[in-house]
């Protein structure tokens, strides 16, 4: 007899398991825990954190989760990290390469063994460059050398040719690279499974470009000589553990072809999507590992590495000065038809939206006061005793009124059209809905002045081109509306979003500190920040002249400063872009019509929770100096 209902699992829990079998038997741990849910796939001493997939993945997610799991758990196995530090050079375009050519070593040595999990590696890739913005460009100066080497050296290992999203980029650099390189590039494939000589080799290769720094690997030699010195003993040991772990990592991957098949099985019944994933394997090697004094991000970016070649040219300015009050009049009038067009759902949204909030405003009252509001319940005490003195009331503030939102929209490129569209709708309607409820809100947008950089380049060009200029490009931060004022005096300058020619690149990481920044300046205890993107952060004068991922490590940085020593709560909703990836608390959608539930759920969620701690010693230092 059954003692009671049995508990259905989830359809992708069999996977799960299987997936965290094959992590453990590839990284030869049996101890590893493997962890799912939102964030940055990445490798610990003693866990791997991958993304919580779908109730129901399709064949294209499972294969880039497995991908993202291959490639950490071979991290586990061949790459020894004390190794990477002494060998890699210390900074700079060097050291960018340097990652990324390593990590593709790793990953070939568990392509060349394992057929299946080269196709599992070879999706993660081609997911991290579905973007497209590769696909065709031919200047080498638009595109970043370390990824181009990655693929370049990940093509001569494995016999893999590079994502068709991917060969402009390759081809933009394969003449130059291989003409100064060729030979050198010839001689990676015999030291593959040895980190040590592999780096040796690697370092020549950045001699031949031109990118090793003068004393880098004079440094380390004289590292590893010193080292060999004082510890002659312990390279022997040092060498058996080598031989062990061989041994243990062949084990292990017999054990990973079959648990692959096991998921290839329970993975033809999935059906959902999952969106973009960018270059988290150099991100997780650009994480400093030294101590680092109480610094932020947000007041010295530089410190993390982050620099501006030049602010002179970046603006901060309110949108009705962008145009002309004829124009910004015939752009609100496109935004009314647009809200009557889609006013039966959001309207039904923000409905939802308004009963709950009103729901929390207990109305509290204070009496017997000497000033407020006259408490006529207690006059009958003044008509029957003249001299008593006349009674005051006053309603005290609730939790729920001292709230202030601020809404920080993308504006780059890739948002024209319906994406903008249902963006400024959104804000629109919830800025009315939230001030019918006694809630400020406040609507930035980011974008820049110029594609491919503007003044900002000029002066670059201008003065010699200098190596590792940082950010390359103009800043224009949008005010939409404030804070303070009503929505009916910024009604026709939220229609600007929809202006032609406005929408260029964007730079996440300095929009959301400077949004931050704003709201650090109000009076209010809570304050809630809401993201809305569609990208990653892309400026293609920055990337071109820095490393290909220095504006998401950046925002990286910003995210985590702000969820982890602020009191300003952070959301993100992605459109068509995996924002789990940058932020704790995040949603993805994949339709812009989507928008308006996502914004309306993530509020609700918000002022459904208890109001967080006051504001730590490092948010109030920032408010001081900004």
């Amino acid at each position: 007899m059954s003692n009671g209902p049995k508990r259905k699992q989830a359809p992708v829990e069999p996977f799960k398991r299987a997936l965290s079998t094959c992590v453990r038997a590839v990284a030869g741990k049996k101890d590893m825990a493997v962890e799912y849910g939102p964030g940055v796939p990445q490798l610990s001493e003693k866990s791997i954190k991958l993304a919580e997939p779908s109730r129901l993945p399709d064949r294209r997610e499972i294969a880039v989760l497995r991908g993202w799991a291959d490639s950490l758990a071979l991290q586990a196995a061949c790459h020894d990290q004390g190794l990477h530090r002494r060998l890699a050079p210390a900074q700079g375009e060097a050291r960018a390469v340097f990652e990324a050519v390593e990590q593709a070593r790793v990953e070939a040595v568990g392509a060349c063994r394992m057929p299946g999990m080269g196709n599992n590696l070879a999706a993660k890739i081609e997911d991290a460059y579905a973007h497209g913005r590769f696909t065709h460009v031919q200047r080498r100066e638009d595109c970043p050398l370390d990824q181009a080497l990655a693929l370049i050296v990940r093509e001569r290992l494995t016999g893999r040719a590079p994502p068709p999203t991917a060969s402009g980029l390759v081809e933009a650099w394969r003449p130059w690279v291989e003409g100064r390189a060729g030979t050198v590039l010839d001689r990676m494939g015999h030291a593959v499974e040895d980190q040590e000589s592999f780096a040796h080799v690697l370092h020549e290769l950045l001699k031949a470009l031109d990118l090793a720094e003068g004393t880098a690997q004079a440094e380390n030699q004289a590292e590893q000589e010193e080292e060999l010195e004082q510890s002659e003993g312990g390279e022997e040991q040092d060498q058996a553990g080598d031989e062990s772990e061989g041994q243990d990592q062949s084990k292990a991957e017999q054990q990973s072809d079959n648990d692959l098949g096991d998921m290839e099985e329970s993975g033809e019944q999935a059906a959902a999507d999952q969106a973009e994933g960018d270059l988290e394997s150099d991100t997780q090697a650009e994480t400093p590992d030294s101590w680092r004094p109480n610094v932020s991000v947000l007041d010295d970016p530089e410190w993390y590495g982050y620099k501006v070649f030049t602010r002179e040219f970046d603006e901060e300015i309110a949108a009705e000065s962008l145009a002309p009050p004829e124009e910004l009049d015939r752009l609100r009038g496109f935004l009314d038809k647009e809200l009557r067009n889609l006013s039966s759902v959001v309207a039904r949204l923000a409905n939802r939206l308004q009963r709950r909030l009103l729901a929390q405003q207990n109305r509290a009252w204070n009496f017997d006061l000497e000033e407020g509001v006259l408490d006529v319940a207690r006059l009958p005490r003044v008509i029957i005793d003249p001299m008593f003195p006349l009674s005051f009331k006053q309603e005290s503030d609730t939790e729920f009124r001292d709230t202030v939102v601020t809404l920080l929209i993308d504006n780059s490129g890739s948002m024209r059209g319906r994406p903008i569209m249902v963006a400024a709708t959104c804000a629109d309607i919830l800025a009315r809905t939230l001030e019918r409820c006694g809630v400020k809100v406040e609507i930035l947008g980011f974008t820049t002045k110029a594609w491919k950089g503007g003044q900002s380049r000029e002066r670059w060009l201008h003065e010699g081109k200098p190596a590792n200029p940082g950010r390359l490009n103009d800043l224009r931060h949008i005010v939409y509306k404030t804070a303070d004022a009503p929505w009916r005096r910024s009604k026709r300058s939220l229609a600007l979003m929809m202006r032609e020619g406005l929408l260029k690149e964007n730079i996440d990481g300095e929009a959301l500190a400077w949004a931050h920044r704003r709201l650090l300046g109000r009076p209010e205890q809570r304050r809630i920040l809401m993201m809305i993107s569609d990208g990653a952060p892309v400026d293609d004068s920055t990337l071109s002249v820095n490393t290909g991922h220095y504006l998401e490590m950046h925002l990286r940085h910003v995210i985590e400063e702000i969820e982890t020593k602020s009191p300003v709560q952070l959301i993100a909703i992605g459109i068509g872009h995996d924002v789990t990836r940058y932020y704790r608390r995040a949603v993805t959608i994949t339709d812009p019509s989507e928008l308006a539930g996502a914004m309306t759920d993530k509020l609700v969620e918000l002022f459904e929770e208890p109001t967080e701690r006051p504001a730590p010693r490092m948010a109030m230092r920032s408010r001081m100096r900004h």
